[in-house]
């Protein structure tokens, strides 16, 4: 999918309405509902916008759809502005710099009450458009094309994106979201006006395609695809698109929408597994399978345990900040659980873990002293209740924190649900 251009989130009035007899010219006053806005991101496409529009308005005629092309132009030098023009297009300028921007801006503009996006490079068909319409007429909120079960053409797609880079990406996604969509990012996607005011889409560049599936994902949205045709395209220059970088941007914004894959998973395990160490080995040295597992690999489990429970309340304190911002628009139960958790609860759980850990210390500590701080050969018990400790301090300050970041804990998670 190529980078387009970004811009500014603004209501734009029409300048350039569709003049065709065999479409419906709008009156002059405020915009009417359409029944569908075409909106395309352009960034000095000039050699391919023109193909986009003409297939986007014959659309419009052969199906009998009241309807717009809305360019979203991100400052073209080539031309396209006047092309768009010229074609009965109404085009937007948006200074902000970012295919995301751009689509955020043409879609805040546009008046129909479904809106099919795609890009200027004529990669995609626009006379499919009806195609979307339809099936938003059933009542989906998003409609995705869907190149693998329609056709890549030869050259159209990098042999990389079309094996790889494409498919792995939309299994994540549907690992971490459970979207069900097969082509996350098909530049050609319809949805309603509705969807598009409920998501809060707010990424500027290329991840814009995976903000607005994750949230519709997050919530339940009713999803389609219809096959589509990946077509070669005519920009006649190299793509925006870098292949590395911007995977890399898409895996790294996959994970920042995921904590429960990013930390709480990980911090769980880290802790299960060290506290299920710590208890075996307290007790004494043990054997598995040949193996002589002893103090050190005590020690390790306690570095285990702590790490994973440091891990998990930066978790915590990440769905809370997701909560806080909109970036979560699911995990109800969780939201749930965090309502019941209080600074005094938090503080309750840490200061009884601390006093516990800080008894045993002081407990084998007193032996030690009366043995005149002889040899210390309770060392096992010693980072067994130094971790418990260790712990009772982790959960206090991260409760102090969880509840700075939760200081109108309505707003944060009840506000949304009450919407």
């Amino acid at each position: 999918m190529k980078l387009g251009a970004g811009g500014d989130m603004m209501i734009g009035t029409m300048s350039n309405v569709l003049t065709s007899s065999h479409v419906n010219v709008l009156p002059a006053g405020p915009a009417p509902l359409l029944e569908v806005s075409v909106v395309i991101p352009c960034l000095n496409e000039a050699n391919s916008l023109a193909f986009c529009i003409e297939k986007a308005r014959a659309a419009f005629r052969n199906a009998g759809l009241r309807g717009e092309v809305l360019v979203a132009d991100n400052g073209s030098k080539d031309g396209s502005q006047e092309i768009a023009e010229t074609l009965g297009a109404r085009v937007l300028r948006v200074p902000e710099r970012g295919y995301g921007a751009a689509l955020r801006a043409g879609i805040a503009a546009a008046n129909g009450e479904f809106i099919v996006m795609g890009d200027a490079d004529d990669s995609y068909d626009f006379s499919e458009v009806p195609k979307f319409v339809a099936k938003l007429r059933e009542g989906y909120d998003l409609v995705m094309g869907n190149r693998f079960l329609g056709e890549i053409k030869p050259g159209a797609m990098p042999p990389l994106h079309q094996y790889f880079g494409n498919p792995g990406l939309t299994t994540l996604l549907n690992i971490f979201f459970r979207s069900g969509v097969g082509d996350v990012y098909c530049g050609m996607r319809g949805f309603t006006r509705a969807l598009a005011q409920g998501l809060d889409v707010r990424c500027t560049g290329m991840e814009f395609a995976l903000e607005m599936v994750i949230k519709a994902a997050q919530m339940k949205s009713r999803i389609a695809e219809i096959p589509v045709i990946l077509w070669p395209d005519k920009r006649g220059r190299a793509p925006h698109l870098r292949s590395f970088r911007d995977g890399w941007r898409s895996l790294r914004f996959m994970l920042l929408y995921a904590p429960n894959w990013l930390f709480l998973l990980p911090g769980a395990s880290l802790m299960i597994v060290g506290l299920t160490i710590v208890a075996c080995l307290l007790p004494g040295p043990r054997q598995v399978r040949g193996l002589n597992l002893d103090l050190h690999t005590m020690i390790f489990g306690v570095f285990f345990t702590l790490l994973g429970a440091q891990i998990l309340s930066i978790g915590a304190f990440a769905k809370v900040f997701s909560y806080a911002e909109r970036f979560d628009h699911g995990g109800v139960s969780l939201k749930r659980a965090l309502r019941s958790v209080t600074l005094e609860s938090g503080l309750a759980v840490g200061a009884v873990m601390f006093l516990c850990g800080f008894c045993g210390c002081a407990w084998i500590t007193w032996r030690w002293a009366s043995s005149h701080f002889g040899p210390l050969h309770e060392v096992r018990q010693i980072l067994f209740w130094a971790m418990w400790l260790f712990l009772g301090v982790q959960v206090i300050f991260g409760s102090f924190f969880l509840s700075m970041l939760g200081i109108s804990r309505g707003t944060f998670i009840g506000d949304y649900d009450r919407r």
